[in-house]
């Protein structure tokens, strides 16, 4: 897959990241794609065996992490640790929100970026870009409003050109996504369709 990521980069110069397992980083940094952590802890080195370090990460070729996915939530106070300790370490944060409320807390602690998934349409093949489009178009006026800087993303059921082009119509600069990629039969035709309709969005002048 990240072989086949970096040749539609390169076909369609959409950019396309990876999170993949931690196992699988050092890997997979050998591509020219952003390869992110899935996690990192809020931890400085020392005694913490179990907990992932972000300095780790990075050395294995990380250039950022997702903070509190839907399958790892984190309450408020560990986001905040986690983006600061992400930060020092020079690793970006995706951070992921269920809610423009939680969205424009996470904005407060001024992420690089933000993706908003309402939970109830992650892995369902249900778009959030078609099925809620105010809760995406609200949290990306919401969050730029605090933080004009932050990326916003849009998560939760995108699965074809037509998902990632509503969303980019709705305001967001990209999309968050895994299942509408990992169990399409054909891996090269998704992510082309996917990067596609961001290249036509781009081309209109509108992004």
């Amino acid at each position: 897959m990240a072989g086949i990521a970096e040749e539609v980069t390169s076909e369609t110069h959409i950019c396309i990241g990876l999170a993949p397992q931690f196992t699988d980083i050092r890997n997979i940094s050998k591509y020219k794609i952003p390869v992110l952590a899935q996690h990192v802890d809020p931890i400085q080195p020392g005694a913490h065996t179990g907990h992932v370090l972000p300095e780790a990460v990075a050395v294995a070729g990380a250039c950022g992490t997702l903070v509190n996915h839907s399958e790892r939530r984190l309450i408020l106070s560990d986001i905040e640790a986690v983006v600061e300790r992400a930060k020092s370490a020079g690793l970006l944060s995706v951070v992921c929100a269920n809610s423009t409320k939680v969205g424009m807390a996470a904005a407060s602690l001024n992420p690089e970026i933000i993706a908003v998934e309402p939970p109830e349409l992650i892995g369902t093949g249900i778009a959030a870009s078609k099925a809620k489009p105010e809760i995406i178009s609200n949290s990306v006026e919401s969050i730029r409003r605090i933080n004009p800087q932050i990326i916003v993303l849009c998560g939760a059921g995108i699965s074809s050109g037509d998902d990632v082009y509503a969303a980019l119509k709705l305001g967001s600069s990209g999309v968050l996504l895994a299942s509408g990629v990992v169990k399409a039969p054909d891996w090269k035709e998704t992510l082309l369709e996917l990067a596609g309709a961001a290249k036509a969005w781009s081309t209109e002048g509108k992004h």
